[in-house]
């Protein structure tokens, strides 16, 4: 018999029915342990993508906060070349420094920088950033100073027109955005938009360095004297570091603001006057 159906295949198709029959029932009694291997990989599989999108989170925070760094550091060397290339032109001698706080009440302008003593640092020393002059160093300890804003209200700095050459005195006024002007005449050559820089008189600032650009002047003829105002073209609400300027220190005084206010008012007396 088997011989038989070995040569005729009779058997051939039987057994093809009974596979096709049987098929469906073999699929039914494998498919619990194929649906537990399949959710299996793909638990497996979802938690290890899980795994690492939170690795890769990770990283990309960590490397956000380095790329910020980075970005402030670059910030950093951009002032502090702007200061080294801006030092060329005033003196031989000067040191950067770091400001620790900062006092901007409307009638006390001051800062407190981190040289003192220890460094040479001397009252009545200005101090700069790579825009124009921010002020001059009133008090001094050994490792840190205050320096007086050009905007507070008890500094003076003698100045010229860079187009006419008119001097004058600019007052602070306690605002970091203004400057005023007193006592000069309504004939004197000044306009809005002249540029005023450092006149040098007295020896305690840089000559020719920018200080302020003027943003208002009024004419009165009623009135003896010009309304004129200026804005500092020092930075000085965001500067981070100053630089600081050795110009024939002084003997020591007490109080460099007063010396400063005093030097200015007699020096340009003669030339404001009306």
């Amino acid at each position: 018999m088997m011989v038989m159906d070995h040569r005729q295949q009779h058997m051939e198709t039987v057994r093809g029915a009974l596979t096709t029959v049987i098929y469906p029932i073999q699929y039914l009694i494998n498919l619990p342990s194929g649906v537990g291997e399949w959710l299996s990989e793909s638990l497996s599989s979802r938690q290890t993508l899980i795994d690492q999108n939170n690795t890769l989170r990770s990283q990309q925070f960590l490397y956000d906060t380095q790329l910020q760094k980075l970005d402030a550091l670059a910030a950093e060397n951009m002032r502090l070349r702007a200061l080294l290339d801006s030092s060329i032109n005033v003196s031989d001698k000067v040191l950067i420094a770091e400001l620790l706080s900062v006092d901007m009440k409307p009638f006390t302008q001051q800062v407190v920088i981190s040289k003192g003593a220890r460094n040479d640092v001397y009252p009545g020393q200005p101090i700069l950033d790579a825009s124009g002059i921010l002020g001059q160093v009133v008090h001094v300890s050994p490792f840190n100073s205050t320096a007086m804003l050009i905007t507070d209200p008890s500094h003076a700095l003698p100045v010229q027109v860079n187009r006419s050459g008119q001097r004058a005195i600019a007052m602070g006024t306690g605002e970091a955005n203004r400057l005023e002007l007193p006592h000069l005449p309504n004939n004197a050559e000044i306009e809005v938009g002249d540029l005023l820089v450092t006149s040098g008189l007295g020896g305690r600032f840089p000559p020719g360095y920018p200080a302020a650009r003027v943003t208002m002047v009024i004419r009165n003829p009623g009135q003896p004297f010009a309304e004129v105002q200026a804005v500092p073209t020092g930075k000085l609400e965001s500067a981070r570091e100053v630089l600081l300027v050795w110009i024939n220190p002084p003997e020591a005084s007490s109080d460099g603001a007063d010396i400063a206010i005093d030097a200015a008012i007699e020096e340009n007396a003669g030339e404001t006057a009306p």
